[in-house]
Order: C-alpha cells, then structure tokens, then sequence
C-alpha cells in the first residue's frame, strides 16, 4: 500500500519519471517557462527549486551536483552565474504554477509553469 508515500509516480517506471523531471527541469531552466500537465508542473516545481538553491549555495560540490542532474552543462554554468543578481534576496518559491485550459484529447489539466 502507498499510504502517506508524496512521491508522485506520473505513471512511470522509476527510470523514465527520473529522466522525464531532469529533462522537464533543464528546459524549464532554460527557456523560462514550460506548458506541461498539472501533476508534472507540481512534480518538477521541487526539483527546479533544489537546482537553484544549490546554485544560490555557488561551492564547488553543489556546482556538481547541479551537472550531474541536468543535462546541459554550459545551462548550468550560465545558471550558477545569474541566479545570485536574480534570486540573492529570495528564500524559496522560485516558481509560479498557473492553470491553463484542459488539453484537447484527453482533457488532462493543463499548467504554466514559470519561473518568477
């Protein structure tokens, strides 16, 4: 039983939901804003959120880390440059989930998820 388990599965195997929050993650990052589903917006949103903490953190073994989740290696030094003049003075809620219209298909709920 997944009594009290908050890991949300995306109905995944452990390796492709892993792989799709990294890939979610690096182009969130990199574009500023993606359009995904709702379930996969609140998922991904704790992941962008420890990248840009451990790029707030600036040490050598958070950089790596940070390299050794995303996939683009010159987005995370560009990341590491930037996010001190942008998020210096914030402590957490990097992101900003919005609602948007259900997708034509299969009416699965929609969401914009940003960075502020």
């Amino acid at each position: 039983m997944r009594h009290q388990c908050r890991v949300p599965l995306l109905g995944k195997p452990a390796d492709q939901r892993k792989a799709l929050l990294r890939s979610l993650t690096t182009e969130l990052i990199r574009h500023g804003q993606i359009m995904t589903t709702k379930t996969r917006a609140k998922a991904v949103r704790s992941e962008v959120e420890r990248m840009i903490t451990l790029a707030k953190d600036g040490s050598l073994a958070a950089r790596r880390r940070a390299l050794g989740y995303m996939y683009d290696k010159q987005l995370v030094h560009s990341l590491f440059a930037d996010v001190q003049s942008r998020y210096g003075n914030r402590n957490g809620g990097y992101t900003r989930i919005t609602r948007t219209l259900r997708r034509r298909g299969d009416n699965a709920e929609m969401a914009i998820i940003e960075l502020v």
